[in-house]
């Protein structure tokens, strides 16, 4: 994966921009309350505020720049009780998949900011993309980054979910945290001893301390890295959690079509965050696309697993229709 370059850093710019525009002059929102929905500094709002009017975006109206799919990404929004949302046009891109990470990284160079205490998935294509296509920064933008669930699999693909968290925290200068376990461990006896192992005890009490999360959406069927992992699970088990109603996951909770936690056996043996305090992260922000995920995306923003969405506009425009 190549990093972003400028022309994708000055889209993802130039669209933050008319975005805190239109919460501003159309919406009434004030600056403290849009650094607060977004995640920024009340001056740096007010910075962008003065460069969309020299640039000539705020007018009488708000004029957006090309390329950005602001009424798509509103409806969303209000539709579902987003923060933000990010629809990004894959039509005629020869690799939808790599559009999708390269327009993540270009926000998450954005927006992540400040001392927070980041949880990452260990095993979203989509997010290995956009994590390796980051821009270093020169000073630290975030205090520690942590992973959600358990990382630790087949010897070959670990390296993937490794340099996920590891790449993370090198681009943002914070300390990274790895959960030395598997994700999916062979009963609870054996959760509750890898739980209660002096190793895990840094981790365990990052788990509390995430104010910014960033997750993959996955479908019961597990995605080829997942697989490859050894931390999916049985056929016998997907079909159970079917048979719940369970449509698809954040981190290995699972839930239905209105995004309610379907429980099951496999909980009692998952080492990673649970339902409830993955929910009450602040911020919660998410990167996937395709129609395959569409059904799981949009339980994910009814069950509130959700703040900020990134995704392709063809399932975007789903989500919007009734």
């Amino acid at each position: 994966m190549t990093p972003t370059d400028d022309s994708d850093a000055s889209l993802m710019h130039l669209r933050l921009l008319g975005r805190v525009a239109r919460m501003y002059h159309e919406r009434g929102l004030t600056q403290r309350e849009i650094a607060a929905q977004l995640g920024l500094s009340q001056a740096r709002v007010s910075r962008l505020l003065k460069e969309a009017m020299s640039r000539g975006i705020v007018r009488s109206i708000v004029v957006l720049p090309r390329g950005v799919n602001s009424t798509l990404e509103d409806a969303i929004e209000q539709r579902y009780g987003l923060s933000d949302v990010v629809v990004v046009d894959t039509a005629g891109a020869a690799d939808p998949a790599r559009a999708l990470a390269s327009a993540a990284a270009t926000y998450l160079d954005v927006s992540l900011v400040g001392a927070d205490v980041i949880g990452v998935s260990s095993w979203s294509g989509s997010l290995v993309g956009a994590v390796e296509a980051m821009r270093p920064r020169v000073q630290s933008a975030a205090h520690q980054v942590v992973q959600m669930f358990g990382g630790v699999g087949d010897p070959e693909v670990q390296v993937q979910a490794t340099r996920l968290t590891g790449r993370l925290a090198q681009v943002l200068r914070a300390q990274a945290l790895y959960v030395p376990s598997p994700a999916i461990v062979g009963n609870t006896s054996t959760r509750k001893a890898m739980l209660a192992d002096p190793s895990m005890s840094a981790v365990v009490s990052a788990w509390g301390r995430v104010s910014v999360s960033l997750v993959g959406i996955g479908s019961v069927e597990p995605s080829p890295l997942l697989r490859r992992s050894g931390n999916a699970l049985s056929l016998e088990e997907s079909e159970a959690l079917i048979a719940l109603g369970a449509v698809g996951d954040v981190c290995l909770r699972y839930f239905d079509a209105t995004g309610a936690s379907v429980t099951s056996p496999v909980d009692d043996r998952l080492i990673g965050m649970t339902a409830r305090e993955i929910r009450a992260v602040p911020r919660r922000m998410a990167v996937a696309g395709g129609q395959a995920k569409a059904a799981a995306i949009r339980a994910a923003l009814l069950g509130g697993w959700v703040s900020v969405l990134i995704t392709d506009e063809e399932v975007a425009e789903s989500l919007i229709v009734d």
